[in-house]
C-alpha cells in the first residue's frame, strides 16, 4: 500500500466545492447513534481498513455524519452499512502506531460496536507491499528457521493479547500484498518459493493455535492479474503452505491509467472464479479505492464490485473492504479515501448500504 500512497501523492486534493454537487453530496442516511452496539448479521462482509483512525484522532481529525453531527469514525461507517473492519499490525513501528497496543484499542472499539474484525500482519516495522517487504529491525539477521519462529511468536503474541480481551477476529492475514513473498530477501518468492511457503505456513499454524476458527487470508495486489495469482498460489500449494481465503487488492487506477473500472471488475470476477475452481478457496476484496473527488463514479465501481463478488461461484465470494475511506483533507497525501474535506462521507459509500 505504501507504493500506492507514493503514487497517489501527486493527486491534487480538491476542495469540496470544486468537486461539484455529485462528488460532494453526502448520502441520505440518518445521523448514526455512536452508542449503537447492534450486531450486523449480513453474512457478506462489507467493511473498511481503518488502521489510521487513532492516529488521525490524535492529530485532531474529526468525523461527521452527512448531517454534520460529529461521530466516532467506526460508528459512522457502521451506519453507512459496513459490518467489518480491517486493522494492520506492524512489529515495532518507530512511532508506535499499528503496534499491538494500538491494534487492541481499535479492535476493542470494533468489538463494542458488534463489528467483525480482520487482523492484517505485515511482518515488518512499517509498510509491506509489492515494492518492499522489509524485515523488522530485530529480525534482520535471521535465517529462514529463525524467521519461521519469529513469525509464529509475533502472530501468537498479538492474537493472544486480543483473546485475553475477549476479541476474536474472524479473519487473519499472514502477510500484506505478498505478490513476491515476504520478509525479503529470505522469503522472496522469486528467490525461494519454498521459504515463502514455509513462512506462510508458520503464520497459518500460529493463527489456528490461538483462534482455530479464524480464517487465514493470503493477500496479493492486482486482483485482476490471474497469472500472478496462479504463480503464487500454485507455488504455495506445491510447497505445503495452507490458507483459507485468497484476499485481493482492487484499484482501477492501476488496471489502466484511464481508470477503466468496468473491465477491471470483470477481470477480478474471472480471477475469483478461477481461484475457486483451482484451489477451492473463498475469495475476498480486502482493499479497494478510487479518488475521493470522483465519488459518483466510485459508487458505481463499488456497487458493481460488490455485485460481482457476491456472484462468485459456489457462494465463495465473501466480502469487499475499502481501504481507509475516512482519510480526508490531504491526510498522508492519500487521495483515495471516501470522505470530503469537511470530514463527511461522500456518496461513494452509499454502495455499502444497498
Amino acid at each position: 500500500m505504501i507504493a500506492l500512497l507514493k503514487r497517489t501523492s501527486f493527486l491534487l486534493v480538491l476542495c469540496c466545492t470544486m468537486a461539484g454537487p455529485a462528488g460532494c453530496k453526502g448520502n441520505d442516511n440518518p445521523d448514526p447513534d455512536p452508542t449503537d452496539t447492534t450486531e450486523i448479521t449480513d453474512k457478506f462482509a462489507k467493511g473498511a481498513d481503518v488502521s489510521w483512525i487513532t492516529e488521525m484522532e490524535a492529530a485532531g481529525k474529526k468525523f461527521y455524519s452527512t448531517g454534520g453531527i460529529e461521530t466516532e469514525g467506526m460508528a459512522l461507517l457502521k451506519n453507512l452499512g459496513m459490518n467489518s473492519v480491517r486493522l494492520r499490525v506492524w512489529v515495532n513501528p518507530t512511532d508506535g502506531w499499528n503496534n499491538a497496543a494500538d491494534v487492541l484499542v481499535k479492535a476493542q472499539r470494533a468489538k463494542n460496536l458488534g463489528m467483525r474484525i480482520m487482523i492484517d500482519f505485515h511482518y515488518s516495522d512499517t509498510w509491506a507491499d509489492p515494492g518492499k517487504q522489509t524485515k523488522p529491525a530485530a529480525w534482520q539477521n535471521y535465517d529462514v528457521e529463525q524467521l519461521r519462529t519469529a513469525v509464529a511468536t509475533h502472530t501468537t503474541e498479538v492474537l493472544t493479547l486480543l483473546k485475553k480481551s475477549g476479541i476474536e477476529p474472524e479473519w487473519v492475514q499472514v502477510g500484506n500484498e505478498t505478490s513476491n513473498g515476504m520478509l525479503w530477501e529470505t522469503g522472496k518468492a522469486s528467490v525461494s518459493m519454498a521459504n515463502y511457503a514455509a513462512l506462510t505456513l508458520s503464520g497459518y499454524n500460529a493463527v489456528k493455535t490461538v483462534f482455530p476458527n479464524a480464517k487465514v487470508v493470503v493477500h496479493l495486489n492486482n486482483g485482476y492479474d490471474n497469472a500472478l495469482y496462479r504463480w503464487i498460489f500454485d507455488g504455495l500449494k506445491n510447497n505445503g503452505a495452507k490458507w483459507d481465503v485468497i484476499g485481493m487488492s482492487v484499484y482501477p487506477y492501476w488496471y489502466t491509467t484511464s481508470n477503466d473500472w468496468v473491465n477491471c471488475n470483470t477481470q477480478v470476477q474471472l480471477n475469483m472464479n478461477d481461484m475457486v475452481t483451482r484451489y477451492g478457496s473463498e475469495v475476498m476484496v480486502v482493499e479497494c479505492g478510487m479518488s475521493w473527488d470522483n465519488a459518483t463514479v466510485c459508487r458505481s465501481f463499488l456497487r458493481d464490485l460488490i455485485t460481482r463478488v457476491r456472484a462468485v461461484k459456489n457462494s465463495k465470494g465473501i466480502g469487499v473492504m475499502y481501504w481507509e475511506p475516512q482519510a480526508y483533507g490531504g491526510w498522508k497525501n492519500y487521495s483515495l479515501g471516501a470522505f470530503d474535506n469537511n470530514g463527511r462521507p461522500t456518496v461513494a459509500l452509499d454502495a455499502f448500504n444497498d
